[in-house]
């Protein structure tokens, strides 16, 4: 039985049938033609090359754009396993000629020479070239049939012992995707290798235009790790985003289960667009995998089917103000008594009933309760039963705030109060009534203990219940479409979908930033606890979670923030060990906190406009440096500079469109 080939066969093949054209080019016409020789070395250190070549070597490779791969290979083997050094061109460089020929073409242009003859041609059509070593490949001498690569040298010889070459197809698909994963089913191809923006080779006499390079990811260099996004909007990042969800779908590592959650500021994920294609030729992520996908909205878009996604403004009683006090600040609505009730902090309910001491209890209830009377009276509807059973009472009935008898009868005017407050329609009149009564007081009512009945969180809250001008709740039932009385479960059934392998989709598009603020928070959180607990308790097993999040900048740390508490700062530093990925989308790197982005494992970059930005890219992640200038003049949509955990330095790469069929 014949052994399968090795992937280094191609470069032995290639050297062999070189070294051969080589010498028969002499007596051959034309096979000059099929050589990939561009040059020798001039000079030769462990991070860089410089070269020499000359115009009729460069022309029969198709030219030597900048950023393109060259290989550097021993000149005579002598018994050596096969191996090359790959280079990236960086920019023109001089030779030690290079002032004579300058002071050569001075002259000539000062006389006004028509034509050069073949003696001077010969010697000015030389020239060298700057290149970046950026590593060593070899035969992995540990797994047979595997390639490795090291991002340092061996040994570094005289340049005499090497000789330059432009690779041939086969040999940059070794350098390209030689370190990813071969099974088909743990990996997909993203696009096309793309050295250049410019195309024009393509329009050549006697060009032909061959079959491009597949570029290929695996699924393994995306889970529990982190994806940097970075780019001027409309050139792309969505669109790769789409490819890398589409692959861990469609091509999970052997033995893991993936779940997904799609955080959807735009609800192109979730939606065909315009941009992307309608009808049979849909761009949605949810089109292409319907059955593995799940669309939570807040609102119901199109023929998109999907489970309501809303707060409880009851029982997340913190997190409701927030999204008021955002809404509130937006609609531009500033009188004081407004504010006020804004920039009040009300409890969280599920907290308040083991409080202690009894006294401070107390307080906090009323201060609950004054809350959930406006929220009623705006409209906002509840489960009272399920309020109830939070146990904020401080009398008989579901909803009592407590208040002294003696005040209570006072508060009348002589007639009968009710012993109990057992429905918010009850606390809503009882809260109204007080009101009313301790403006009457101007607020001067006390305890039995003597304090002040009332603080100024709790007089601001029941000023907003009853206004003495203004719409006061009324203004806040525009919001009540963010509501569900039914909403705490949401977060549970995300995570059961989760734990099935099934990517979650949250349709945000029609939300405030507040508001996806407050759901990229709240889900991140307790998919963070979730993990940690299965973790602990040892049930972690081969369950990983993968997090997308567009606009990243309004959601993690700022670029030289110290706060690197926060749940996303918890992502990047201990997500590996719980099995936590994601892959962030953002415009400019400076907007992300450095040490998240020194966290960060995968980039894809594509076109940034300022050297700020760029620079600051190639600070943090140093396989960038070199590559700043293409970054910065390449504007071609979908054209990307990647780096993965499977590729050790930067691929320029054409990422395919996202067809989004099913």
């Amino acid at each position: 039985m014949n052994a399968p080939p090795h992937p280094f066969d191609v470069l032995t093949d290639f050297l062999e049938r070189e070294h051969a054209n080589t010498a028969a080019s002499v007596t051959e016409p034309g096979l000059e033609k099929t050589l990939r020789f561009v040059g020798y070395v001039l000079d030769l250190g462990y991070d860089n090359a410089r070269i020499i070549t000359c115009d009729p070597l460069k022309n029969t490779v198709g030219g030597i754009p900048r950023s393109s791969f060259l290989i550097l290979a021993p000149r005579k083997p002598n018994g050596i396993p096969p191996h090359f050094s790959v280079l990236r061109v960086r920019d023109i460089a001089p030779t030690p000629l290079s002032e004579q020929v300058q002071q050569t073409y001075f002259e000539l242009h000062k006389k006004s020479m028509p034509e050069l003859d073949i003696w001077t041609t010969n010697e000015l059509q030389w020239g060298a070239l700057n290149c970046d070593m950026l590593g060593m490949m070899y035969p992995d001498p540990d797994q047979p049939l595997k390639v490795a690569f090291a991002g340092d040298q061996t040994n570094i010889r005289s340049p005499h012992h090497y000789l330059v070459y432009s690779p041939p197809d086969e040999v940059l698909d070794l350098i390209v995707n030689g370190l990813v994963p071969t099974e088909p089913r743990h990996s997909w191809t993203l696009g096309d290798l793309r050295p250049t923006e410019t195309q024009f080779h393509h329009l050549l006499n006697g060009s032909e235009k061959t079959a491009p390079i597949p570029v290929r990811l695996a699924s393994a260099d995306f889970i529990a790790t982190r994806t940097a996004m970075f780019g001027k909007t409309r050139l792309g990042k969505s669109n790769v985003v789409k490819l890398i969800a589409e692959g861990v779908i469609t091509n999970p590592p052997p033995g893991t289960t993936v779940g997904q959650v799609i955080f959807d500021v735009n609800g192109e994920y979730a939606n065909d667009n315009a941009q992307d294609g309608t009808g049979d030729e849909g761009g949605s992520l949810f089109k292409a995998h319907q059955d593995e996908c799940v669309v939570y909205a807040l609102k119901k878009r199109g023929n998109t089917p999907s489970h309501e996604l809303r707060l409880n403004f009851y029982e997340n009683a913190p997190d409701g103000m927030t999204a008021l006090r955002g809404f509130l600040e937006t609609s531009g609505r500033g009188s004081m008594y407004i504010t006020n009730f804004a920039t009040t902090e009300v409890p969280e309910p599920s907290e308040v009933a083991n409080h202690q001491p009894y006294n401070e209890r107390t307080r906090l209830i009323r201060k609950v309760l004054a809350y959930w009377a406006v929220l009623h009276k705006a409209g906002y509807p509840a489960n009272e039963s399920r309020l109830g059973d939070l146990r904020m009472t401080v009398g008989k009935g579901k909803f009592n705030p407590g208040f002294d008898r003696d005040l209570r009868a006072e508060a009348y005017s002589g007639k009968t109060p009710p012993e109990r407050i057992a429905t918010l329609d009850e606390l809503l009149r009882e809260l109204e009534l007080f009101t009313k009564f301790a403006k009457s007081k101007d607020w001067d009512l006390a305890t039995d203990s003597g304090k002040p009945l009332f603080d100024a969180g709790d007089q601001a809250l029941l000023k907003f219940l009853v206004p003495d001008a203004g719409k006061g709740p009324q203004m806040l039932g525009e919001y009540a479409e963010y509501h569900s009385p039914d909403a705490s479960a949401v977060t549970k059934e995300i995570i059961l979908h989760i734990r099935a392998g099934k990517t979650v989709i949250l349709d945000l598009g029609s939300a405030t930033d507040t508001m996806r603020q407050y759901f990229s928070d709240i889900i991140s959180n307790e998919l963070f606890v979730h993990q940690e607990w299965a973790f602990t308790h040892e049930k972690l097993k081969n369950h990983y979670v993968q997090l997308y999040f567009e606009e990243a900048h309004n959601l993690f740390p700022p670029g030289g923030s110290q706060d690197m508490k926060g749940i996303y700062a918890r992502f990047a530093k201990e997500g590996a060990k719980f099995h936590i990925g994601m892959v962030y989308s953002t415009q400019s790197p400076s907007t992300i906190n450095g040490e998240l982005l020194t966290q960060t494992e995968n980039f894809f970059v594509g076109h940034l406009s300022s050297e700020y930005e760029v620079k600051a890219l190639s600070r943090l992640q140093t396989a960038f440096s070199g590559v700043e200038q293409d970054i910065l003049r390449t504007k071609q949509p979908g054209y990307m500079r990647m780096l993965t955990r499977s590729h050790r330095f930067v691929i320029p790469v054409q990422a395919r469109m996202f067809q989004g069929r099913k």
